[in-house]
């Protein structure tokens, strides 16, 4: 055998590292011919997307291969959608968003308790279907200070929990004083210690227990860490005063304290003033955001202390009749109804009717927001993953269809998709990037480099099919969801996939908890303040 010339050599060395390239370049899974939208970069054209180990490795106009492809067709290739206010953390809350293009679902309202964060977080990984993540939750820290609530069980629940702990009454009416005070504070930094992605504070709900002073000191707790307090303000649901008072409550202490805040579910009377208020400080460079969802109405549970009779009928004007709803029968309530309900089964679930049908769609125009659905339970509250849809009892719509009825009304009322995909994904990640979050840094964007999560949709024909009668019907319109890679949802039908990744920080050794109290207070801000005249109002009053 002759040995081979040097010409030889050289033309099988080419040989064999271009196919080495060529194998190189395939990819676990090609998204073909889809027009790929990325809301950060504006980027809006046909193209290819490679994938490898559950990132974007390519985006190309040239053909690509994968062991994996989806023809997309007609379709949208845009980022996985992000929900920041979605309680139903549980197996059949996580499908349903799936099915409706949420690949990372968390709650930033609720929360969970900042003592069973860690565990919150080992008890789904490996196990959920969607993205996940909590937050340190002001509400049940005080169920356990100020009721004494302590069944692990429940709190393990995360933000269902408030099912069973909101059957009290010290979390929403009692005022602490400096010991009780602290004792909740230290259960919050607990959790963000943990690695909960902020402080979750439903104010509205216990607006007549928490003082000024209280949630001041809770954003205090957010700052330190440098992270978001999300608070459903003071006066929500009111009037367009109040409301905007309650926004202005935590703006002005977001900007005292130089934090990062939410205002939850701002689409109420007074939106326009709260939403230029954003918009201003945005421009202004302060990372404080606001969220819509589409819906005229809201659910809640029937002890809010916001629905009582002497605030909303006798002072706001409204009839239960006309505005508070059964959603298993479809009945509205009555005074006597009301009445019962609320001694017989006080965290029932209801429909609120609130606001003008008609503004829905305005709201979804609003520059610099988030659509977050503050998506709610359906009974039974753990059914399984697979459970058929039929089965589940009724729901607010607003947590089977919130991101199909963002697009449907897109559509329908020519909102521009960009637009659309920016509400849906990218303004939260942006958002929660700034403060530091690196999983947020890296979705929320079609781009090389970016974790894989993914929807592919059809523009013409996704549609929420969720109603008030029928709330937990899922969406349909979604060629493919894809979560880290992995298609979760394919033509509409929910995969058995595990490849949600938790959303959080990365847990502390130490915590930042600092102590309040009269004399620490002096010492800070007075030149040295006689014992008679305390630094500070007693936790008693505002």
């Amino acid at each position: 055998m002759k040995p081979l010339s040097t010409l030889a050599i050289t033309t099988l060395a080419s040989a064999f590292f271009c196919v080495g390239i060529a194998q190189a370049q395939d990819y676990d899974l090609v998204i073909s011919n889809g027009r790929v939208m990325d809301p950060e970069t504006l980027y809006d054209s046909i193209a290819n997307v490679g994938i490898s180990d559950g990132r974007i490795v390519a985006i190309s106009k040239e053909a690509l291969s994968g062991a994996e492809e989806i023809d997309a067709t007609g379709h949208i290739v845009a980022p996985g959608f992000i929900d920041t206010h979605f309680h139903w953390q549980q197996p059949m809350g996580y499908a349903l968003g799936l099915r409706d293009g949420l690949t990372s679902s968390m709650d930033l309202e609720e929360g969970c308790a900042g003592t069973f964060i860690a565990r919150w977080y080992e008890e789904r990984e490996g196990k959920n279907q969607a993205n996940f993540g909590c937050a340190s939750s002001h509400e049940q820290a005080r169920a356990i200070v100020l009721d004494g609530f302590d069944d692990e069980e429940t709190l393990l629940l995360g933000p269902a929990a408030a099912l069973t702990s909101r059957k009290g009454s010290g979390w929403s009416l009692d005022k602490a004083d400096y010991d009780t005070g602290n004792k909740i504070l230290q259960i919050i930094d607990e959790g963000l210690q943990a690695g909960a992605l902020g402080i979750g504070s439903t104010l509205g709900y216990m607006r007549d227990g928490v003082t000024t002073r209280e949630l001041f000191e809770v954003q205090k707790i957010g700052a330190r860490y440098g992270r978001q307090t999300a608070v459903h303000t003071r006066f929500t649901p009111d009037g367009d005063v109040l409301e905007n008072v309650g926004a202005q409550e935590v703006i002005a202490n977001a900007l005292a304290l130089n934090a990062p805040a939410i205002l939850q579910h701002f689409n109420n009377p007074g939106w326009r003033l709260t939403h230029e208020l954003i918009a201003r400080l945005q421009e202004n460079g302060h990372n404080i955001w606001g969220e819509i969802y589409p819906y005229s109405a809201g659910s809640t549970t029937v002890n809010a202390v916001f629905l009582k009779p002497e605030n909303w009928v006798e002072r706001q004007g409204h009839r239960y009749e006309d505005t508070m709803q059964d959603p298993i029968t479809g009945d509205f309530y009555t005074q006597e109804k009301y009445d019962q309900v609320l001694k017989d089964n006080p965290t029932q679930e209801i429909l609120l009717f609130k606001t003008p049908p008609e503004d829905s769609v305005k709201w979804l125009t609003l520059r610099g927001t988030t659509m977050a659905s503050d998506a709610m339970f359906a009974e039974p509250l753990m059914a399984p993953w697979n459970t058929p849809f039929e089965k589940l009892g009724n729901m607010h719509p607003r947590g089977a269809g919130a991101r199909a009825a963002t697009l449907r009304l897109g559509r329908e009322n020519d909102i521009p998709m960009m637009q659309l995909l920016s509400i849906l994904s990218y303004n939260a990640a942006h958002h929660l990037g700034r403060t530091g979050l690196k999983a947020m840094q890296e979705r929320g964007r079609v781009q090389e480099g970016m974790i894989a999560d993914i929807v592919v949709f059809d523009p013409e024909t996704v549609a929420d099919n969720a109603t008030y009668d029928h709330g937990s019907i899922p969406s349909t319109g979604f060629k493919a969801v894809i979560v880290h890679g992995e298609v979760t949802v394919r033509d509409d039908e929910l995969l058995e996939v595990f490849a949600g990744q938790p959303i959080r920080f990365e847990p502390e050794d130490k915590p930042r908890f600092e102590s309040v109290s009269e004399d620490a207070w002096n010492r800070e801000f007075s030149t040295g303040m006689p014992d008679v005249a305390p630094g500070v109002p007693p936790q008693g009053g505002n």
